[in-house]
């Protein structure tokens, strides 16, 4: 599934520099930004900021000779899979309600089909002049978003309705505008991800392969839908979606005690989590010294936290196997008492741990199985909430 790309407009407002900020955020959400700033935007923050951290040209002029846009300058406009316009300023707002077209963002927003979401900046006067009121009224008809403006301090010096709203708020109205579907409105679903690592001393553990990707798909979807989710994960060098609520952990034993504490009235448990099955039985108080040819560690079971979690709720599991894939996910179905288990080869090209796609089967608790192909591991998140959902009465 190709990666969704949003053009992020920058007008001349003195918030124009937590634009950088929110670019930011977008792109750890797995996102490509494609920057368009206004003249004006230019003056407050540079665009080798937003080119740093976007990893992409900024577009500054309707008409470059060495932009990819020189040709055919709405491309930017079909590319786009949301256009967020943030800070916005009443003179951009005038501009697209009156459909004029003389820069390269307004341009975009006159011939993009894609949703548009605003977040206004402006001094409170000119916010609530009769004339602006007319114009975000004239847009949300058309189907536009309007998020905030806040109300504070302003850089004017003056307190009132007109500055920039509050990131969060903003980036939850663009994912909501990238996936309308609010289908999980309502249900609380926990999930797990990553690797645990069980400590030999304190500078060595015992761990696996798992990147949690997988596990941070499945709570980006979800959120995306509209679900609470409670993301129980192991360390990963991967930033938090925005929208949960993560629970670090370390060992199995703090991912255990995790898993019962926020599964208390959820809907649904997702284990995506590659749980270690053994941990050192006696890790040691200070730094193992380098001596002899062996070293022995004795290790001992962790607690089956899928087998042992009671309550009701869904219960999902995954099974990363090498060989007789169907027959080993199968039997740990039956023996955990799950709903679905994602079997998932982890021989398979493409497949397995720390690649950005998978190739799994989905084992049912009474009998059915789904063979699924290779894709991205979002695209397979959205298809487990989808049966996640068909499971729930």
């Amino acid at each position: 599934m190709k990666k969704k790309t949003v053009v992020l407009g920058i007008t001349g407002s003195i918030a124009a520099y937590k634009a950088a900020d929110l670019a930011s955020r977008l792109v750890k959400q797995g996102l490509d930004v494609d920057v368009v700033m206004t003249a004006a935007a230019q003056q407050f923050i540079n665009p080798l900021t937003l080119q740093a951290i976007t990893h992409r040209p900024v577009v500054t002029a309707m008409f470059t000779l060495h932009s990819a846009m020189a040709v055919e300058h709405i491309a930017l406009a079909e590319r786009a899979a949301l256009l967020l316009i943030a800070p916005a300023t009443a003179n951009i707002i005038a501009k697209i309600a009156h459909g004029f077209a003389d820069d390269m963002l307004s341009s975009t927003a006159l011939a993009t089909r894609a949703p548009i979401v605003i977040a206004p900046a402006m001094n409170t006067q000119m916010y609530e002049n009769t004339v602006t009121q007319a114009n975000i009224a004239k847009l949300e008809e058309r189907g536009m978003t309007f998020v905030g403006p806040g109300e504070g301090r302003l850089a004017c010096g003056t307190s009132g309705r007109g500055r920039l709203t509050e990131l969060d708020e903003i980036m939850q109205a663009a994912l909501l505008a990238l996936n309308p579907r609010q289908d999980l409105l309502g249900k609380k679903v926990v999930i797990t991800a990553g690797g645990t690592e069980e400590p030999i001393d304190p500078v060595r553990f015992i761990t696996n392969r798992s990147s949690g990707k997988m596990g941070y798909a499945l709570a980006k979807a979800a959120v995306a839908r509209g679900a609470t989710v409670d993301l129980i994960s192991a360390p990963t060098s991967l930033p938090a979606p925005v929208g949960i609520n993560l629970v670090p952990v370390r060992t199995a034993k703090e991912m255990h005690a995790a898993v019962l504490k926020h599964t208390l009235g959820c809907d649904a448990l997702i284990m995506a989590a590659a749980v270690a099955d053994y941990t050192v039985a006696d890790p040691a108080i200070h730094k193992i010294k380098k001596s002899g040819e062996k070293l022995v560690l004795e290790l001992s079971r962790t607690t089956d936290i899928l087998g042992t979690v009671q309550g009701n709720f869904l219960k999902i599991g995954f099974a990363a196997e090498s060989r007789d894939l169907v027959f080993h996910a199968r039997e740990k179905l039956e023996q955990k008492d799950l709903d679905l288990i994602i079997a998932n080869d982890i021989t398979a090209p493409g497949s397995g741990f720390n690649v950005d796609t998978n190739q799994v089967t989905l084992l049912h608790r009474f009998g059915q199985s789904e063979a699924l192909p290779l894709m991205t591991k979002e695209a397979l998140a959205h298809i487990i909430l989808d049966r996640v959902k068909a499971l729930w009465p």
